[in-house]
Parts: C-alpha cells; sequence; structure tokens
C-alpha cells in the first residue's frame, strides 16, 4: 500500500473505532513492508490484536493491539480524546510486561510516548498526512521492529540535576548580593514550589510561567509580581484576573520575595520550561543540600528524606501543601499530585 492509497482511504472512512481499528491498523502494516498479527503471530504469543490484562485498578481489559517488547496500542473514534487511550494502556502496562511504548491512535493521528524507567517521557504525533514522510514512516517502523530508537537518552536524574542547577546558580548569586542564606533557601524553595505546582495545575493557565516572562524585559518588576502571587498562596486571592487557592504550611508564611536581575529571571524562564512532571522532588532536595551552601545547612533548615519516608510521613486531609522543603508532608503533596496528574495522561 503506498503513503497516497493509505491517506485517501483513512481521511475518507467514518467508521466507528470498534468497526475500523483492526482493518486500520492491517493498512498501516501493509504500508510500513510489515506483517499484521494475524499473519505474524497466528497464537497471539507476542503479537495480537485484543490482547487480555488485569488492569492495576482491578478487573479485566485489553489493548487494542500489542506486540511484546515494544508497544501496547488503544485505539479511539476520530477526534475522541485520546488521553483517555493512554490512560487506558497505563492500567494494562504491567499485565503488558510493561512495554516500552504506549501509542493511541484514531484514524487521523498517532500518538507515541515512551515508557522507559527512569527517563523523561516523550511523546511524538504524526498526523495523517506525516505517512508521506519517508523518515516518519520509518521511525515509526522502529515501534515495530527498534523501540530502542525510540528510547531518551535524558533520565529523571539528568533532568533534574539540570533544574536543581540553575537554582543553585541563582542561589548562590543571591548570596553573593549579601541576601542572608535563611532568606535565599526560603526564596529559592519557594520559586521550585511554584514550578511544581503549576505543572500539575495548582496553578491556573501558566501563571507563574507568565509572570517570569513579564519580567524578562523588566527584571525589576519581578519582586512586586512575586510578593503579589506569595500573598495569594498564602490566604488565597486573585492575581490579576485569576484566582489562587491558599496553600497551608509554612513555606508562604508572608509574601517575601527577593530582587532579581536578568540572568536571574533567565535561568528561572529556562528551567520553568522543563517539564516538572519528569523531576524528581526528592532527588531534588538532594542536590540543594549540597548547593545551597552546605556551611550554612544547619541554618538553613534544610532537612530531607527519601522517597520512602516522604510517602510514609503523608498527612491525609490537607487542603494544599506548602512547606517544603522543612515538612516532608509537604514535598509528599506535590509528589502524590505529580503521580495523579501522570496517572491521568
Amino acid at each position: 500500500m503506498t503513503p497516497q492509497d493509505f491517506i485517501a482511504k483513512w481521511r475518507a472512512v467514518e467508521l466507528k473505532e470498534r468497526s475500523a481499528a483492526q482493518s486500520h491498523f492491517n493498512d498501516l502494516c501493509r504500508l510500513l513492508g510489515l506483517e499484521d498479527p494475524t499473519t505474524a503471530d497466528p497464537r497471539g504469543d507476542w503479537f495480537a490484536f485484543e490482547k487480555g490484562a488485569a488492569k492495576t485498578s482491578g478487573g479485566e481489559g485489553w489493548a487494542d493491539v500489542w506486540r511484546k517488547d515494544c508497544f501496547a496500542w488503544e485505539y479511539k473514534g476520530r477526534h475522541r480524546d485520546l488521553d483517555a487511550a493512554f490512560r487506558q494502556l497505563l492500567n494494562y502496562a504491567v499485565a503488558l510486561e510493561n512495554p516500552p511504548l504506549l501509542i493511541a491512535s484514531d484514524m487521523d493521528r498517532i500518538v507515541i510516548r515512551t515508557h522507559w524507567t527512569n527517563t523523561v517521557q516523550r511523546e511524538t504525533t504524526l498526523a495523517l498526512d506525516d505517512l508521506r514522510d519517508a523518515a516518519k514512516r520509518d521511525l515509526l517502523r522502529a515501534a515495530f521492529t527498534d523501540p530502542e530508537r525510540w528510547k531518551p537518552q535524558k533520565t529523571r536524574q539528568s533532568l533534574t540535576e539540570d533544574a536543581a542547577g540553575r537554582f543553585i546558580n541563582l542561589a548562590q548569586r543571591l548570596r553573593d548580593r549579601g541576601h542572608a542564606p535563611q532568606r535565599v533557601a526560603h526564596f529559592v524553595n519557594r520559586l521550585v514550589f511554584c514550578m511544581f505546582a503549576e505543572d500539575v495545575g495548582l496553578l491556573p493557565d501558566r501563571l507563574f510561567m507568565a509572570m517570569l516572562e513579564a519580567a524578562r524585559p523588566d527584571p525589576a518588576a519581578f519582586e512586586g509580581h512575586a510578593r503579589t502571587l506569595f500573598a495569594a498562596m498564602r490566604s488565597g486571592g486573585l492575581v490579576g484576573f485569576q484566582r489562587v487557592d491558599w496553600f497551608n504550611g509554612g513555606l508562604f508564611d508572608d509574601d517575601e520575595a527577593l530582587p532579581l536581575e536578568r540572568a536571574d529571571v533567565g535561568d528561572l524562564i529556562a528551567a520553568a520550561r522543563l517539564d516538572w512532571s519528569q523531576i524528581d522532588p526528592s532527588i531534588l532536595g538532594t542536590l540543594f543540600e549540597r548547593g545551597l551552601d552546605p556551611a550554612k545547612r544547619s541554618q538553613l533548615g534544610a532537612h530531607y528524606t527519601d522517597r520512602d519516608k516522604i510517602m510514609k510521613s503523608r498527612e491525609p486531609g490537607r487542603r494544599r501543601a506548602g512547606c517544603w522543603p522543612s515538612g516532608a508532608e509537604a514535598r509528599a503533596g506535590i509528589e502524590a499530585a505529580l503521580a495523579r496528574e501522570k496517572a491521568a495522561k
């Protein structure tokens, strides 16, 4: 099947998911020069349609297509929510031997998410017209024949070190300007908390990033904007036209912010652009111990615990957690929010 034939056929199809999925996948195999599941593996031992799997949430389900050590693939009808398909795949992943790729598709697009342990998740979308491109077809073929080509090179730890390095540089510059270590530590950890909180939707509409971008041409404006935000996070309120909920705990016990210069704002914008859902809070704490003036560590109150201790120390029923890093419960709250967000993707 040529790319032109495939695109013309599937652009016109209006069948529902159940009627079209296997036919679409078989045509895709022909397009890529591969055998379809029934031809390649008549017994369904390693390549199969409707592969049964126990859900991690309980009960039974099935992946629309499964190829051992390569992928689990879920179809949805045209214009349906592919994030829902990924949530289904995550439910099946353990029973399907944790395939390295999770793929969701309708008749117009194929979305591929990497699923290796301790790597930064990568998402790639191939639209129907992208299949005209031989290089993109070759990349899709690798999902079947050489999934290692899809493996991200950056680990969660290296991403975390990148983020921490930017904050360590910021903290050093602030100390060099004469700010007390205690104030620097408190301020920097507020900024880190805001990045995690924004990533999981606890701060609305990319509010923190917008604040940073507004300070790029005028760094002196940052301090006032940050005070407004921190005051709202302490007790709830408006920042511009955006409603910000209150965050309990000691991290936002006042609205103090430190003045920033152009290089500081640049580092924060670069850090905010990272995928904070992939950054490990427990590793970040260790890096801050090394970076925020180890000689002053006892004054900073920088008490960090490992992931297991954090999770054991969680206290249920707290509406918003905001006392990180001195409180393990607050960091656990952020970590739990990140886990919920990741599971929902």
